[in-house]
């Protein structure tokens, strides 16, 4: 048996799946896009349950919608599990009606309902269960109540079966049974309401008859059918809310207070501002710093203790080399910085629980009309904090192609968790006490420059107008700490699996190519080695922002397109020294990167954070462009970008450094 789980954004869909399959899941991508889709099978039965994408309607305006119709339209689902939002009926039940019309069995699973008897709202289910003569179940997925008696209903198959109830006018209900007659197919009502809605997705199903009516319908209404048909729809959703909900108190709610803050137009940036500036204070500051000095101590234990063991078992020299100064050097300066990483992954994932984010997004919208893109862009921006591969790709969503690409540019430009190792890493060092506060000004550098390039862009490259964006303001709860410890694990491990596999393969190519010469001879000094060939080729590019020629920063920048990350590492392994490789203190107090001061070591910060990404996130724009050309004047415009930005930072600061 196929059931299909749908509900509106914010229905709490999500954590009824969760609920309904336990741990039971498998997670991919619908066919042809990167919208996730999630399937497993409900506890204690053989029933498959798939977690369709968050809509609103069952009309294809978006790619999700367009996704949900097709799938309950064409794979054969045998049962519609509908959750809804019963502190908002009206919004929810529209995209119930027009579930009610597939000949599809329909559960209807009142989500919240805890909360809305909280409210005042007082819903008559049994009086809504036979107004729409559907099986009403109340639950509250957040405190796991009546999940059990849905799976049950489920399980035993005892619901009803969707004998539909009219809800058009007469003339209307009359034009539909006419339709239904000449179309031979399971959901007859569905295509009739889609026919006089002109829907060209359906024009195969037109017959001459079909054709007559719908151009009298036309005539006599006078109006577009879809808008009649939508109106029809709210006026039965309207009744039936109004006969179902025996009382309700107009309280105003927490939400409600609480965005009289949070979205008030003085209040909304400078708290905005304090939030982050606390997230990035308490991640890559001395809170986050404090923990870096535990990973260490116990790194450079095992460090010292695999050393010592290679020594015992006879390890050749080059050999242990490659273990300790390779492997382990590289390897563990970027592990030392997973600590601050889960705390930066668990101040976002607050901060999206609770609904704060759709807040963000919403008021930065009307900033991001101003310059070509709008608030979708905002998706991928969010995304991108955490990884820019997968915020690339959920630029797919965006409809506009010129948006799209504006998007697909801008959004390495967002500090990803690959480039907070290396803000901690010189933040730490060089401005102290002062880390977080340098860590949170090139979160809004990013902010700043974002939305100078979208300005520049829309006005000599992408001229035309932005499409509309319609955001949905969750109501604020209280975290589910349940989701935000998975959702954290997965990044971490996400980190992990790369520090254990790109991490290690760069690593080993580093030390490899520090500790041979061109002649393949070992052992020689680091600035004859193949290392430093390649960095004194480009070294020149470099020399406007970090004042000196320095082929080491250069090959540490470089390496930066096969992961940020391994800027760290680079520069661990050729600070050379096994013992205390994760050091900061060590790797600027060696003769390699002794040259850094704040303003060169700001200036390459700025550089690594809007340089051309990694080579995982620039396969990722040369899909969602579309050709080889277009991804590499993406590239030379980031770095191009990235190169000035530095240039300018360093300048402007090298200035104060000579005359203080």
């Amino acid at each position: 048996m196929k059931v299909a789980l749908i509900g509106n954004q914010n229905s709490g869909k999500t954590t009824l799946f969760n609920l309904l399959t336990g741990h039971n899941q498998k997670i991919g991508n619908w066919p042809g896009v990167t919208i996730e889709r999630k399937e497993g099978r409900i506890r204690s039965t053989d029933f498959d349950i798939i977690d369709l994408p968050g809509i609103y309607s069952l009309s294809p305006y978006t790619i999700e919608e367009e996704i949900s119709r097709k799938y309950l339209f064409e794979d054969n689902v045998d049962l519609i599990l509908n959750i809804i939002d019963s502190t908002n009926l009206e919004r929810s039940l529209y995209l119930t009606t027009q579930l009610l019309e597939l000949d599809i069995p329909v559960i209807v699973a009142l989500n919240m309902s805890d909360i809305a008897l909280q409210r005042g709202i007082d819903i008559d289910y049994k009086y809504l269960e036979e107004k729409l003569d559907t099986t009403m179940i109340p639950i509250s997925a957040l405190k796991k109540t009546g999940v059990f008696d849905l799976i049950q209903v489920i399980k035993s198959q005892a619901y009803r079966k969707n004998n539909y109830t009219h809800i058009y006018d007469h003339e209307l209900e009359d034009c539909l049974k006419k339709i239904e007659s000449e179309i031979k197919h399971d959901h007859e009502r569905y295509i009739a309401v889609k026919l006089i809605e002109n829907d060209p997705d359906f024009e195969e199903f037109h017959q001459n008859g079909s054709k007559k009516i719908v151009e009298t319908l036309c005539m006599t209404y006078n109006r577009d059918m879809e808008q009649i048909i939508a109106d029809e729809r709210y006026r039965y959703i309207e009744n039936i809310r109004d006969e179902s909900i025996k009382s309700s108190k107009q309280n105003m709610t927490v939400t409600d207070k609480l965005d009289r803050i949070f979205l008030n137009r003085f209040l909304a940036i400078p708290i905005f501002i304090l939030i982050m500036f606390s997230v990035y204070y308490l991640a890559a500051g001395p809170v986050g710093s404090a923990t870096v000095n535990f990973v260490i101590k116990y790194m450079d234990i095992f460090s010292l203790w695999m050393s010592q063991r290679l020594d015992v078992w006879g390890a050749s020299a080059w050999s242990k080399s490659l273990v300790v100064d390779g492997i382990f050097a590289g390897v563990g300066a970027i592990l030392s910085f997973l600590p601050q990483l889960a705390i930066l992954f668990l101040l976002i994932s607050f901060l999206e629980t609770t609904g704060y984010m759709s807040r963000i997004a919403f008021f930065l919208d009307k900033v991001f009309q101003k310059v070509g893109l709008s608030g979708k862009s905002l998706i991928p921006f969010i995304i991108g904090s955490g990884c820019s591969i997968p915020a690339i790709m959920s630029a797919r969503t965006i409809h506009d192609e010129t948006e799209k690409k504006m998007t697909i540019l801008l959004t390495p430009f967002v500090p990803c968790s690959a480039k907070l190792p290396i803000i901690v890493l010189f933040a730490g060092y060089f401005f102290g006490d002062y880390s977080g506060l340098v860590s949170v000004s090139l979160y809004f550098f990013a902010v700043i420059v974002i939305i100078l390039s979208a300005l520049i862009m829309k006005t000599i490259l992408f001229k035309g107008k932005t499409t509309s964006f319609i955001l949905e303001l969750p109501n604020y709860k209280l975290p589910n700490y349940r989701y935000i410890f998975k959702d954290v694990f997965d990044k971490v491990f996400a980190f992990v699996k790369q520090a254990g596999s790109i991490i290690v393969i760069a690593s080993i190519a580093v030390w490899f190519l520090l500790n041979f010469s061109f002649r393949l001879e070992y052992g020689i000094e680091s600035s004859a080695s193949m290392l430093a060939g390649i960095g004194k080729l480009f070294s020149w590019i470099f020399y406007p922002f970090l004042g000196t020629f320095s082929w080491e920063a250069t090959v540490s920048a470089i390496q930066g397109l096969v992961a940020k990350e391994q800027i760290v590492a680079s520069m661990a392994i050729i600070a050379g020294n096994s013992e205390q490789v994760n050091d900061g203190i060590f790797i600027f107090n060696s003769a390699a990167f002794s040259f850094f001061t704040p303003a060169s070591a700001y200036a390459f910060m700025v550089f690594n954070l809007f340089s051309a990404p990694c080579f995982g996130a620039i396969g990722a724009m040369r899909r969602e462009l579309g050709t080889t050309k277009r991804m590499w004047k993406a590239v030379f415009f980031q770095t191009g970008i990235a190169w000035l930005m530095a240039t300018l930072v360093y300048q402007f600061l090298h200035i104060f450094e000579v005359v203080l």
